[in-house]
Order: structure tokens, then C-alpha cells, then sequence
């Protein structure tokens, strides 16, 4: 299984940007999101870059990936990683709500 990673340009190269967070530093492909300055948050996924990403996405993607990495180990409580969840119920995007229903006419 890939997961996407969240990382941060640091040192953009044209087509290519070194990357890096949490300890993790990879160079990666920037051909599908095109050139970025430093400090762009963008989500790697075997060794280039899919998407640019806000930096709440980033820090939400991290989380998420840290929570499996608790699971994996064993460690419970993971609400602490979905604060932006726990206390909620989520709702589907709009693309994917049902639609209204509508009115037979007799």
C-alpha cells in the first residue's frame, strides 16, 4: 500500500524541488504541479509531486499519517490527531450528497 506524504519545498530546482518534513528530505518531480517557491506544502507520492496542498491540509494529512503510525504500534487515543472531527459529525462534499428528492406530478 502507498500513502501519499505531505512535504514542503525548501530548495526549488525548476522541474524538480528538495522536500522535506518531519526528518523526511526527498527531491522530488515537479512536472505535475508545475514549479514552486519554497514553502509550498505539496502531497509526494512515489518520488513526485501529485498536488500542492494548504498548509491546514498538510498539518491534517500529517496527523492523519501519525495516527497510523500509533494504530500500528499498538497505542490508542488517536482523537488527538482528528481534532478537526472528533466532536463532529463529517458530511460528505457537496458531489457527494444525495440529491434533493423531487415532486411526482400527477
Amino acid at each position: 500500500m502507498c500513502i501519499g506524504m505531505p512535504l514542503q519545498v525548501v530548495q526549488p530546482e525548476g522541474l524538480f524541488a528538495w522536500c522535506e518534513a518531519g526528518g523526511e528530505r526527498e527531491r522530488l518531480d515537479m512536472r505535475l504541479v508545475g514549479e514552486q517557491p519554497a514553502g509550498t506544502w505539496v502531497l509526494a507520492f512515489n518520488g513526485s509531486a501529485r498536488q500542492t496542498l494548504s498548509a491546514q491540509e498538510a498539518a491534517q494529512a500529517r496527523a492523519a499519517r501519525q495516527a497510523l503510525a500509533a494504530v500500528l504500534a499498538g497505542e490508542g487515543g488517536i482523537d488527538a490527531f482528528f481534532a478537526d472531527l472528533v466532536g463532529r459529525e463529517p458530511t460528505l462534499p457537496a458531489h457527494l450528497q444525495p440529491a434533493p428528492a423531487t415532486k411526482a406530478v400527477a
